[in-house]
């Protein structure tokens, strides 16, 4: 297991972050994930619709590894305002562009916690009359969902600690690790 430490980060320096998905693990299930959904929507061509920012780095490789055609598009939302913590509320910061009225739509997330801001993009989308809404969520945290919840494509299910890398960020930072790191469990924010 690598670890590494967290520096210049205020409250959070010297934390210990510990490795529990390496760039190898993650790129084989984005590949899974993609062949799924190349089979489930062969000869159709779906709407894959990221939520900025987390999610670039998952939607970016998973549609690299799609057989099929696709569209792309992005929507932006916050539910953290600062910190570890979801505040519970979700603002719409960005909306989508495309027509998905009569479309197939995919909703990539990097990370489903709590299921709220999935909830709230569900009934945004589903406003607009798509012919099919599927949820691909690279992480999902089955111990926090606070709501039922099903996404159709799960890379990998979480426990509920801070993670980070790979498109999952504290105060923005993070972003970039290729790999996706854990903040220690009983973590101080």
């Amino acid at each position: 297991m690598r670890t590494r430490t967290v520096d210049n980060m205020g409250k959070y320096t010297g934390q210990i972050l510990e490795e529990i998905y390496t760039p190898e693990e993650i790129e084989a299930r984005v590949i899974e994930l993609a062949k799924q959904i190349s089979d489930e929507y062969a000869g159709k061509v779906p709407i894959l619709i990221g939520v900025l920012n987390g999610s670039v780095f998952f939607l970016s490789d998973l549609a690299k590894h799609l057989d099929i055609d696709c569209e792309m598009d992005f929507i932006k939302v916050s539910s953290y305002h600062s910190g570890t913590q979801s505040s519970g509320t979700v603002r719409l910061l960005k909306d989508i562009s495309c027509i998905v009225t009569d479309r197939d739509v995919i909703i990539v997330e990097d990370i489903i916690d709590t299921g709220l801001t999935a909830r709230f993009l569900k009934h945004r989308i589903l406003e607009n009359e798509p012919s099919s809404l599927a949820f691909a969520s690279l992480l999902l945290k089955p111990e926090c969902l606070k709501l039922e919840f099903k996404a159709e494509y799960v890379g990998f299910e979480v426990a509920d600690r801070f993670l980070v890398g790979y498109g999952l960020d504290l105060d923005q930072k993070f972003r970039n690790l290729p790999s996706i790191w854990a903040f220690p469990a009983d973590m101080n924010v």
